[in-house]
């Protein structure tokens, strides 16, 4: 019995269409219980996605086994002196780590706003999610250091 290669190509071509019925989920890291199901709740298309950019920020390189590549330099620049070039040289982290290693985000803006008085800095995300119709989508992060 022969394969079509026809087959193959119609199967394996991706839905173009500006909409989509594609949702995306993610488990709640919190745990919290599902009050019908009992089970670990989840979230869905937008908070999945923003859960999936902060804890894309947040972690360093080496820290996922087997993918040593995924990860920012956030940390390190949250140790240097508030200024506008700290912020900008942050902001272009973000950026990176994001368009790299988050394909569902197509990036609008990353607008670091230094705090002198805490030594932190306030980080808003804008974007849009890919193939699904949605607006511009905003997420804020509050970034200090720990130690």
């Amino acid at each position: 019995m022969s394969v079509n290669p026809s087959a193959f190509y119609d199967a394996s071509a991706t839905n173009d269409s500006g909409r989509s019925s594609r949702t995306y989920k993610d488990i709640n890291l919190s745990f919290a219980k599902h009050p019908v199901t009992k089970d670990i709740a989840t979230l869905t298309d937008v908070e999945a996605v923003k859960r999936s950019v902060r804890n894309l920020i947040n972690t360093n390189f080496y820290e996922k086994p087997f993918h040593p590549e995924i990860g920012s330099d956030v940390r390190r620049v949250l140790f240097e002196p508030v200024s506008e070039p700290t912020a900008n040289l942050l902001g272009r982290y973000v950026e990176d780590v994001i368009k790299n290693f988050e394909p569902r985000v197509e990036l609008s803006n990353v607008i670091c706003i230094g705090n002198i008085d805490s030594n932190a800095y306030e980080v808003v995300i804008e974007f849009y999610l890919q193939n699904v119709s949605s607006d511009l989508q905003t997420t804020s992060i509050f970034l200090e250091r720990l130690r």
